[in-house]
């Protein structure tokens, strides 16, 4: 896809490493010119290292440049996109792959934890579209886009199977990312006649995330085994295919890519109904409990082989 997406400018957050690093890469070989945002913090959030994103944004070329503070702010979002005017005359796709993880039981979990990886993984992304998406707009008016329309704006939020399962002591994680694909699909509707699309991606790769992993059982060693196998450039091919032309008429969906496998989710629609009774507990039971959804986790339910 070498080319495709020349002259145009991109936002990538947690580009520094991994997935978000990936992403980046695979932008600037299409031709666009990125911002690496990265704080470089740990996997918890804690402290930061600015060297991390400009070091990247040095190993990636004269497209990327560096910008090293914490985007989970109305204030440095605005920074961040200001910057991509100035340095690359606009903006047209945003990254949303920053993330943070403080795992704990719901009822051991500090809320101090909860509210900052909130902050982090879930209002950070809704600062950087509120303030892309206005200069978007303003853009596809004034014709960066082309006679045919805003053919540019890209979305993209990079959510996690744990908020569409769940997973034990992830109810901040999964409340974040749960909460992202559901920013997802109101922005894909705000968007929509300004011809911006919103996708989220769930990524089934090698990151931090999946390093810290402790297996707690045989299940969960091999799930942990198998993520070790895959790639993080299946993500950013994915990604860079949805911020192409050809992406153009893809929009408020959610897609998980694993290794080869791409896979496109269904989302929550009534799969049954019953009329309301005088023993509605008992009618529930007795009539919908074959379509109840179980409790099985994400790490369960996507540990087979992937195609690599």
């Amino acid at each position: 896809m070498t080319g495709i997406l020349e002259g145009r400018a991109a936002i990538v957050t947690g580009a520094g490493r991994g997935i978000g690093r990936a992403i980046a890469e695979s932008l600037i070989a299409a031709g666009a010119g990125v911002i690496v945002a990265d704080n470089g913090a740990s996997i918890g959030g804690e402290g930061g290292d600015p060297t991390v994103a400009r070091e990247t944004a040095a190993a990636l070329g004269k497209k990327a440049i560096a910008f090293a503070d914490s985007v989970a702010s109305p204030g440095a979002a605005k920074g961040l996109v200001e910057m991509a005017v100035k340095n690359f005359g606009g903006i047209d796709i945003v990254v949303n792959n920053a993330a943070i993880l403080r795992d704990a039981f719901v009822f051991r979990a500090d809320p101090r934890d909860w509210d900052a990886v909130i902050r982090n993984n879930l209002s950070a992304a809704f600062y950087l579209i509120n303030a892309a998406s206005a200069v978007m707009r303003d853009q596809g008016k004034a014709g960066r886009g082309g006679a045919g329309g805003y053919d540019w704006g890209r979305i993209v939020n990079i959510v996690s199977s744990a908020g569409l399962y769940g997973n034990l002591g992830q109810a901040a994680y999964a409340s974040a990312k749960a909460g992202l694909f559901g920013l997802t699909r109101v922005t894909a509707m705000d968007l929509a006649r300004a011809q911006i699309t919103a996708n989220a991606v769930a990524p089934f790769a090698r990151t931090r995330v999946t390093d810290i992993i402790q297996p707690a059982n045989e299940a969960q060693k091999t799930y942990k085994e198998r993520a070790l196998k895959i790639g993080a450039n299946h993500v950013s091919d994915l990604v860079t295919a949805l911020c192409s032309p050809a992406g153009k008429s893809i929009t408020g969906q959610l897609l998980g890519v694993r290794g080869r496998e791409v896979f496109l989710f269904g989302q929550p629609r009534p799969v049954a109904r019953i009329e309301a009774g005088s023993n509605l507990a008992q009618d529930l039971g007795a009539k919908l409990s074959d379509k109840f959804t179980d409790l099985t986790t994400d790490l369960e339910a996507f540990n087979t082989e992937p195609l690599v």
